[in-house]
This record gives structure tokens, C-alpha cells and sequence, in this order.
């Protein structure tokens, strides 16, 4: 991402093959996150990861082949290509600030924000790109199943928050559980283009994009978004406002609590992994759909609003 240019032009060439797609702002730290800033360590990277096969190996595997992460230009895309032409991206994941800072009740409060700004002064989104070769499932006998293959990305990082709240988590009776806490992940982000094969469906995609709510079709506005994330939408809380200045600012919203827990109703597991999602808010559209090598049409979501939803993982 070096020698950026401003966000204007940057966003307007992100946004071209995308007609649907809003226009992303720069947003000030207030909006990408609540960091004291009166101590704590920052620090300051840049990085570009590969991996040959990342495994999970149960009786068979699934493995995950020829992954890369880095800035946009880790995508082979034509839009990739042309978002770095206009803003001088690269293939590294740049840029990064990382806040890292310890509040007065104990929280550990981690902020991901950008060391660039545009010509207002005012932090720049973080490319990334994302490329895997395959996903596949394999057996002891040779057995070989191809999931998911040909996977490229790219996108926007305008927010991520990590906070590890102290405070105690409670059983299903309602009981505090000494020494626990949770931990809360917020994130706000585009993806500008994803293309994959579904191999063992004979299913393709291509140019798909995941945005803000308010990025086309039925646009919400303060007033909606206020109700999907405020308890009180009358009076939005600083963090609920700050939600609300994401999306209208572009930006896909994910919020989740992840902890030690019981199951969940009737079940008698105990110190199971939890994830509880807090709202999840975003228009997903694919330009094509391919099935037996022909484009069979656009799919589009608007308005995907995920909440009160409650996963409990553990062994057997």
C-alpha cells in the first residue's frame, strides 16, 4: 500500500467492477475503535504468509493446500490488479497498526488500525488478499474428495477490534465460573471479488463480493441500522454509533463473543467452546454462476442479518 493516493480515487477504482457496491470512506480512530491510548505497546507490521498444506486429521483429513495471505496483489484477480495501478497496493499485508493495551478492570483491549491516511489526514482501509489452491478430504485408502479449489480474494479491512473481558461468564445455572472471561471480536470489511469451485458439485463462482448493507437494494439508513444494532435504537450507545458509521461507511459487520461454556437447552456438556453471534450485517452478490461450464446467472442477498445465534463446539 505504499504511495497511496486518496481514498477517493482508491475507492472509486475498487468499487468500479462492482456497480452495487458503496462508496467506502475514511473513517477516524473514534470509528475504527476505542483504544485509551494512555499506554499499553503499539506495534507496527508488515507481512506476507504462505503455506504449503494446513491439516486437521481425525480417522481421514481435511486439508487445506497452497494457501497465501498478504495486500491485494496476493490476488491474481483484473480488479486486484487494477486497484494496486491506482493506489500503489502490493502483495504484502501492510500498513498495519496494531494497539495492544490493558484497561483499568484487567481487559486486554487489542486494536488493528491503519498507519496510512488520505489527503484529510484520515486512516486508510488495509488490503488484503487471500489465495488457496484446494480444500480437499481425504482417506487412509486413497480416498479423495476436492471441496473446494481455485480460491482468490481480495477486499477492504476498515475495523477489527479483539477486547478479553475479565468478566466472569456464567454456567446454565446461572453461576459464575471463576477465572473465565470472553473473548469479543468485532470486524468491518469488504470483499471486492472471490472466485472458487465447488469441485464435487461441478458448481463455479465468480466475482463474488461482500459489502455493507447499504452498498445497494434496500438501503436501511441510520434509523434501520440504529435497530438492527442498538438495544435502545432511540439512543445508540458510543460503540452501537460506531457500528452504525462502519456500515453506513461500506463495510460488512461481524460481532462475536467467543468463551468457555455450558451446551446449549437440554444438553449436559460442560467447558465447551462457545461462540455466540452478536449481529452479523451485509449484501452478498455473485456476478456468475457456473454450472457445467455455463453461466447460469447472478445471485444476490440484501440485507443478510445474522443475531441470537449460539454455537457450542466440542469433542466426542
Amino acid at each position: 500500500m505504499k504511495g497511496l493516493k486518496k481514498l477517493a480515487l482508491a475507492t472509486a477504482v475498487a468499487a468500479a467492477p462492482f456497480a452495487a457496491q458503496a462508496e467506502l470512506q475514511a473513517m477516524d480512530d473514534s470509528m475504527m475503535g476505542n483504544v485509551t491510548g494512555q499506554a499499553g505497546v503499539t506495534i507496527e507490521l508488515e507481512t506476507q504468509v504462505n503455506i504449503g498444506q494446513f491439516t486437521y486429521t481425525d480417522e481421514g483429513t481435511f486439508a487445506v493446500k497452497d494457501i497465501a495471505l498478504g495486500g491485494a496483489l496476493a490476488s491474481s484477480s483484473q480488479s486486484a490488479a487494477d486497484y494496486a495501478a491506482a493506489t500503489g497496493a502490493g502483495a504484502l499485508l501492510d500498513q498495519l497498526k496494531i494497539d495492544i493495551d490493558i484497561a483499568d478492570d484487567g481487559d486486554a483491549v487489542i486494536h488493528v488500525g491503519s498507519l496510512q491516511t488520505d489527503g484529510s489526514g484520515n486512516p486508510v482501509p488495509i488490503d488484503w488478499g487471500f489465495t488457496a489452491g484446494s480444500m480437499e478430504l481425504n482417506g487412509n485408502g486413497g480416498e479423495n474428495t476436492v471441496l473446494v479449489s481455485n480460491m482468490d480474494a481480495w477486499g477492504l479491512l476498515g475495523a477489527l477490534d479483539i477486547r478479553v473481558d475479565t468478566d466472569n461468564v456464567t454456567d446454565g445455572a446461572g453461576n459464575e465460573m471463576a477465572g473465565t472471561g470472553t473473548l469479543n471480536l468485532d470486524a468491518a470489511f469488504t470483499v471486492n471479488e472471490m472466485s472458487f469451485d465447488v469441485d464435487f458439485l461441478g458448481v463455479g463462482v465468480r466475482g463474488m463480493t461482500i459489502n455493507s448493507s447499504e452498498s445497494g437494494g434496500e438501503v436501511l439508513g441510520a434509523a434501520g441500522l440504529a435497530a438492527v444494532f442498538a438495544e435502545d435504537p432511540t439512543a445508540p450507545t458510543a460503540e452501537e454509533q460506531r457500528k452504525i458509521g462502519l456500515a453506513q461507511a461500506g463495510f460488512a459487520i461481524i460481532g462475536l463473543d467467543i468463551y468457555k461454556g455450558d451446551g446449549l437447552g437440554a444438553s449436559t456438556a460442560t467447558n465447551v467452546l462457545r461462540v455466540d453471534v452478536d449481529d452479523v450485517l451485509m449484501d452478498i452478490n455473485v456476478a456468475e454462476t457456473v454450472i457445467g461450464g455455463a453461466n447460469i446467472g447472478t445471485i444476490g442477498i440484501d440485507n443478510l442479518h445474522i443475531s441470537n445465534t449460539k454455537l457450542a463446539v466440542y469433542g466426542k
